[in-house]
């Protein structure tokens, strides 16, 4: 543990030694805000609720987080770097919980950020706390996926690009995986009805959805923690190839 949260505190200080981190900062709020407010229509639902706030977060992260996770593994390995840190007395699992970690303390403080939004909610309301506490938690767990899979694809590249648009198709599939138009072609290519339903489970929206209405269901969070645990651990296995 000690090895892991010496990484995580050298990755984490150097998010925020670097104007870019502050540069997506700003860009995160701004786009949160556009999105809840001109584009959701936050005022005219004329309702005490993170509805239109919430709604935004799976595609407004899938262009977001593969941008912080772009650069985890594909930076060290353009840079040259992760020979050296390999050399270093930790292990891969050691080096990839660390980097992660910081990453997902790094997307944890962007979230915190919006706090205003429900602190303005419960101003000018009385709205029901539980699907606001359930919706932050399924958001940060939805990033906290979308980072590992970011991480999955910064492994495999040396370049930041290349990793981050395959970040961005894949955590695209995630989101419209459960959509209509995906099943309908499924079951007109002729899938079966439980392959199609495996495939709509896939989709992030089918857990997400239910956190924001305020259920905390047991299947979400399993399946949130194992998309998490599959990433981390395929991301071991192809790091460990360049260290041997």
């Amino acid at each position: 543990m000690k090895n892991i949260a010496v990484i995580a505190k050298r990755e984490l200080a150097s998010y925020f030694n670097s104007p870019v981190a502050y540069v997506f900062l700003i860009i995160f709020l701004i786009l949160m805000g556009f999105f809840t407010f001109m584009m959701g229509g936050f005022f005219q639902y004329n309702e005490a609720a993170l509805t239109t706030f919430f709604i935004w977060h799976p595609w407004l992260y899938m262009l977001l987080v593969p941008a912080v996770g772009m650069r985890l593994w594909a930076e060290e390995r353009r840079m040259r770097t992760l020979e050296l840190l390999f050399t270093m007395p930790i292990t891969t699992t050691q080096a990839i919980l660390g980097k992660y970690i910081a990453g997902w303390l790094f997307l944890g403080f962007a979230i915190l950020l919006t706090l205003p939004m429900p602190i303005t909610v419960c101003y000018l309301g009385e709205p029901d706390l539980g699907p606001m506490v359930t919706g932050y938690l399924g958001s940060f767990l939805m990033a906290g996926a979308y980072l590992a899979i970011s991480g999955l694809t910064s492994s495999l590249t040396r370049n930041q690009v290349i990793s981050f648009i395959t970040s961005v198709v894949i955590c695209m599939f995630l989101v419209l995986a459960g959509y209509p138009p995906i099943t309908n072609l499924l079951l007109k290519w002729g899938a079966s009805n439980r392959l199609v339903e495996f495939a709509a489970n896939l989709s992030v929206m089918f857990h997400f959805e239910s956190m924001q209405r305020g259920v905390v269901d047991i299947r979400d969070l399993v399946y949130f923690v194992t998309l998490i645990l599959f990433a981390l651990f395929t991301t071991n296995i192809i790091l460990k190839t360049h260290r041997s």
